[in-house]
């Protein structure tokens, strides 16, 4: 068991597990307190959620724990990511639990709309989007949320020109969907509890997909969908269903009044929730002039979705891709390469050899050639297309003139990115050359998949290690 040390004369703390070193209280609720702390061994900002201490059983207590780690297992872009989690059981009587947590730069989502207003409806999307993947993520690995409201979301950035971030944060009150309990029963905040829990149910999956409606709209409109006092908000939920404004773009809308209907069944999943959100922001773009909307695949809104998935866009550049690109030069015989991913409207390059550019506006990179076919594109001189003028790559080195581009295949067959390569020359590339730039995009999919299952292959290692019963 891990040992925190109390302040002389009161329930407060200072340091926990002998590692971390408590600051200041950033926030506190009923059950706990959230502190700005230090990790001192790696030499990193943290949050330290500390639980109020409860009596309870040992069992308890080893299963409090087990159940604070599996959670500290869960790894997904948007959720706040655990770093470490324990039980200081320093008193038998009054065990703490502790979550060891990333400090998000920026602010919490109620905060956020205190100070600056409501979002935008394509702010929304975007975080609508990010929300329902990180939550659907959660309901998949076993748990509920049980208070998603403004404060539980944090905001890592926010322009109108730059799509925000969110993370869902405190699954301290998370419970395992088949009825076991990771710590406190808690039935969350009165403001955001669905309809069926003000009527003494219990909370499923459909009770977080309502409450993140509610949270999503209030962002919209900047106040809260039942507001007054406790019993009477709870109650008209009962009565109606929230109002959500006529100028809401439509797709925004029915996904809103879906998410916040009275019936759970009559709710979205959180996979179609976070397509429909892909949806409106996408159309967003393409009205809005940011997209040329013929550079959009079939089903982009299942494209992006597992874009985002494979959570590449905010890592920074890979030794293992930059290993792809440097065969690709060897092999093609070509000074430039890279590997690119295509968000919904800009190309993020994860490696890059010959050029020094580390984004573009999707309607401009040639990559898009080959995303939206999910077939390998070729041209055989970019200086001599007026199209690709405008492309920093090809204004910026005119001798740059053969381009090839082998899409990043899933294994359903949606194209998440590319492999391509310049060269000096004007040439068509040989079918032997485009097999092996195909092999070599098929060499950094399978690296993502990797990824991927190595992720969801911890955590089940931490399900499978998780006590069931005291």
């Amino acid at each position: 068991m891990s040992t925190a040390t109390p302040r002389p004369g009161s329930d407060e703390i200072r340091t926990v597990a002998d590692r971390y070193r408590l600051g200041e209280v950033i926030g506190s609720g009923g059950r706990a307190s959230v502190y700005e702390a230090v990790d001192p061994t790696l030499h990193r900002d943290v949050a330290v959620k500390v639980f109020r201490p409860a009596s309870t059983s040992r069992s308890d207590v080893r299963l409090q724990e087990a159940e604070a780690r599996l959670i500290a297992g869960l790894n997904h872009y948007a959720l706040t990511t655990l770093f470490d989690a324990g039980v200081d059981a320093t008193d038998p009587d009054r065990p703490r639990v502790y979550l060891v947590m990333e400090r998000i730069p920026g602010v919490d989502l109620k905060r956020m709309i205190r100070r600056d207003g409501p979002l935008t409806p394509a702010q929304v999307a975007f975080l609508g989007f990010d929300l329902a993947e990180g939550l659907q993520y959660v309901h998949e690995h076993g748990f509920l949320h049980r208070d998603i409201k403004p404060a539980n979301v944090l905001i890592a950035d926010r322009h109108v020109d730059v799509r925000i971030r969110g993370k869902l944060a405190d699954f301290g009150i998370a419970s395992l969907i088949d009825g076991s309990e990771g710590g406190s029963g808690s039935s969350g905040t009165t403001a955001y509890l669905s309809p069926e829990q003000v009527d003494g149910q219990e909370p499923t999956t459909a009770s977080d997909v309502y409450a993140l409606g509610l949270v999503l709209l209030e962002a919209l409109t900047g106040r809260v969908a039942f507001p007054g006092p406790a019993d009477e908000s709870a109650m008209a939920r009962l009565d109606r269903d929230p109002h959500v404004p006529a100028a809401v773009p439509t797709e925004l809308a029915d996904v809103l009044r879906r998410m916040t209907a009275l019936l759970p069944e009559d709710r979205p999943s959180l996979e179609e929730a976070a397509l429909a959100f892909q949806a409106a922001s996408l159309r967003d773009l393409v009205e809005s002039g940011r997209v040329d909307p013929t550079t959009l695949a079939t089903a982009e809104e299942r494209r992006m979705a597992l874009v985002r998935r494979y959570n590449i866009l905010d890592t920074p550049p890979d030794d293992a891709f930059d290993r792809i690109t440097h065969l690709a030069c060897r092999l093609l015989d070509v000074p430039v390469a890279a590997v690119a991913i295509m968000d919904a409207d800009r190309e993020w390059f994860k490696s890059r050899r010959g050029f020094d550019v580390d984004e573009l506006d999707r309607d401009i990179a040639l990559c898009s050639l080959s995303v939206a076919t999910g077939r390998s594109a070729t041209v055989a001189d970019v200086q001599a297309e007026e199209r690709y003028a405008d492309n920093p790559i090809v204004r910026g080195d005119p001798d740059l003139h053969a381009f090839a581009a082998a899409p990043l295949l899933t294994s359903d067959g949606h194209s998440i990115g590319t492999l391509c390569v310049f060269d000096r020359r004007v040439r068509e590339f040989t079918e032997q050359e485009m097999d092996d730039l195909q092999q070599l995009a098929a060499m950094a999919m399978r690296e993502l998949d990797l990824r991927l299952a190595s992720r969801r292959a911890l955590f089940s290692r931490w399900r499978c290690a998780t006590p069931r019963t005291s």
